[in-house]
C-alpha cells in the first residue's frame, strides 16, 4: 500500500504541475475507456451487466491491470434502469447491448418564446414528458415513476463512486478533488441536442434568428448552474462537448455559437473552475476566437493539424488529444509508436501538453489493446523534461470580461416566504436549518430532472 501512495502521489504531481502552470517531471497520460469495453473485455454480458453491475468491479479491475495509466482510466455509463423506468426516447439499449442516441425533437418551432421566458420550466412542463414517455401520464403514476428512477440512479451512482474509489486507490491513479468535475453543454449546443435537433437548429437560425439569439441567453444560466460543481477547484474540470460548431458557417457561429459559449466559460473560470473544451471534428478555423478564453483552459482537439495548435494556443492552454484512436486498431505496433513520437515532438516543447487520444475508446473491438497499452508505456518511457518545475503558463495577462450570469429562476424553486405560510408550526429557531435543506434537496431534484 505504501508503495502504491507514493505511485498516486507521484501521478498527481504530474497533473498538479499541469494545472498550477509548471512543466512536470514527465508527460502525463490521460485515458478514457468505457465501461462497456471493460465489460467486454471481462467477458461478460454486455446487456445484462449494465442493468445489474455484477462483475463490474471485477471488470474495471481488469483493465486497471494494464498498468498503463496516470489518471483513473475508467468511464461513467447513464443507468438504462433508470432511462428503462422513465421511458426515455433520447437513450435506448439497442440489440446489441450499446446505449443509443437516436435524435429527438420535442421541441416545436413555435414554443421559443416559452423556452426565452423560463428555460427549466418549458423543459419540466413540456420537453420532460414528450421525451420520457412514463412521465406523460397522471399526477400519482408520474411521481411514482420519477421516485423509482431518482432512486435507481443514486444507487447507480453510489456503486460507481465506491468502485472507482476503491480500484483509483489499489493502483495509486491520479483523481481530481472531490465533487471538483461537472459536465455541461455550450448554449447552442443545448438547443440543439436536446430541443430542436441539428436539422431544426440549423433552419431556425435563419429562420427565427432574434429568437435563437434570445433562447441561448436564456439557457446560458441554466447550463452555467450545470458545469459549476459544489467544490470549484482549478484542479478540476468541467467537461464541455462542443458538437456544432464546425457544422456552421463562421457567419452564423459568430452570432448565434460563440458569444455564450465565450461567457459561459469565463464566467466558470472567474467562479474558480477551469473548463476542458472537447473540440469535436475540426475546429482550425476557429482558433483566434479560442485564444479569447481564460489561460489554463484546456482543449482535446479530434482532427487539425497540431503544428498549428501548439503555435497559437501552446503557451496559454493545455493541449489533449490528437492521436488518432483508429490508429490503434489499423496500424502496426511501429506505426502506432511512431504516431506517438511524432505528437510528442510537436506538443510537448515547453509543457501544457497531456498525452491522450482524438476520442474515447468506446467498445473493445474499436482499439488493439496491445497497441493501446505499447502507446502508452512508449508516452511514459520517452517524455520526461529536463527543465520540470520551470513555468509553461507563458502569456499576457487578459482582462476577464467581468460577466455577470443571471440567477436560475423557476416557479419550481423552493419560495420559502410562501412556504413558510403554509407551515406556522415551523419552529423560529430551525427556519435557517429547514430552509437550507429543503433548498438543497428541491435543487437536487431539479438537476436531476434537467439532465
Amino acid at each position: 500500500m505504501e508503495n502504491k501512495q507514493k505511485l498516486m502521489t507521484e501521478r498527481t504531481q504530474l497533473f498538479t504541475d499541469i494545472y498550477d502552470g509548471r512543466i512536470p517531471r514527465r508527460i502525463p497520460r490521460m485515458s478514457s475507456l468505457s465501461p462497456e469495453l471493460a465489460i467486454q473485455y471481462a467477458g461478460l454480458p454486455l446487456g445484462r451487466t449494465q442493468y445489474t453491475l455484477e462483475g463490474i468491479e471485477e471488470a474495471f479491475d481488469k483493465v486497471c491491470r494494464l498498468d498503463c495509466f496516470d489518471a483513473y482510466p475508467m468511464g461513467f455509463f447513464n443507468s438504462p434502469l433508470k432511462m428503462q423506468i422513465l421511458g426515455s426516447r433520447s437513450f435506448i439499449m439497442g440489440s446489441n447491448g450499446f446505449m443509443q442516441h437516436p435524435e429527438v425533437v420535442p421541441m416545436e418551432p413555435d414554443e421559443y418564446d416559452e423556452l426565452i421566458a423560463s428555460p427549466i420550466d418549458f423543459y419540466l412542463e413540456k420537453i420532460q414528458p414528450r421525451v420520457y414517455s412514463e412521465l406523460d401520464t397522471d399526477p400519482v403514476t408520474r411521481s411514482l415513476v420519477f421516485s423509482a428512477a431518482i432512486n435507481a440512479s443514486r444507487d447507480h451512482m453510489d456503486a460507481f463512486k465506491r468502485i472507482n474509489d476503491k480500484l483509483a486507490e489499489k493502483y495509486g491513479f491520479y483523481s481530481p478533488p472531490e465533487e471538483s468535475g461537472a459536465m455541461t453543454f455550450a448554449p447552442f449546443d443545448y438547443l440543439a441536442d436536446w430541443l430542436r435537433g441539428f436539422t431544426g437548429a440549423s433552419t431556425d437560425i435563419r429562420r427565427y434568428p432574434e429568437k435563437v439569439t434570445a433562447a441561448c441567453e436564456a439557457i446560458l444560466p441554466l447550463v452555467f448552474h450545470l458545469g459549476l460543481p459544489p467544490v470549484p477547484s482549478r484542479h478540476g474540470e468541467t467537461v464541455i462537448p462542443l458538437h456544432m460548431a464546425p457544422y456552421m458557417r463562421t457567419k452564423d457561429f459568430e452570432k448565434f455559437y460563440w458569444p455564450t459559449l465565450y461567457k459561459l466559460v469565463w464566467a466558470l473560470a472567474e467562479a474558480g473552475q477551469p473548463v476542458q473544451l472537447a473540440c469535436e471534428h475540426d475546429w482550425m478555423r476557429y482558433l483566434d476566437y479560442l485564444q479569447e478564453l481564460p489561460a489554463g483552459t484546456r482543449f482535446i482537439f479530434e482532427f487539425g493539424d497540431p503544428q498549428l495548435v501548439k503555435d497559437k494556443l501552446g503557451k496559454k492552454f493545455i493541449i489533449l488529444g490528437f492521436y488518432p484512436l483508429i490508429l490503434l486498431k489499423t496500424g502496426s505496433k511501429e506505426q502506432c509508436i511512431d504516431k506517438a513520437k511524432e505528437l510528442l515532438d510537436i506538443l510537448a516543447p515547453g509543457g501544457n501538453y497531456i498525452f491522450a487520444f482524438d476520442k474515447g475508446a468506446v467498445s473493445l473491438d474499436s482499439i488493439n489493446l496491445d497497441n493501446y497499452v505499447a502507446v502508452m508505456n512508449y508516452v511514459a518511457e520517452n517524455s520526461a523534461y529536463d527543465n520540470a518545475g520551470e513555468n509553461s503558463l507563458v502569456c499576457e495577462e487578459t482582462n476577464p470580461p467581468r460577466l455577470s450570469i443571471p440567477s436560475l429562476k423557476s416557479k419550481y424553486e423552493l419560495d420559502w416566504e410562501e412556504y413558510k405560510l403554509r407551515h406556522p408550526e415551523i419552529i423560529p429557531e430551525l427556519e435557517p436549518i429547514i430552509k437550507e435543506q429543503l433548498t438543497q434537496y428541491r435543487r437536487m431534484v431539479l438537476d436531476f430532472l434537467l439532465y
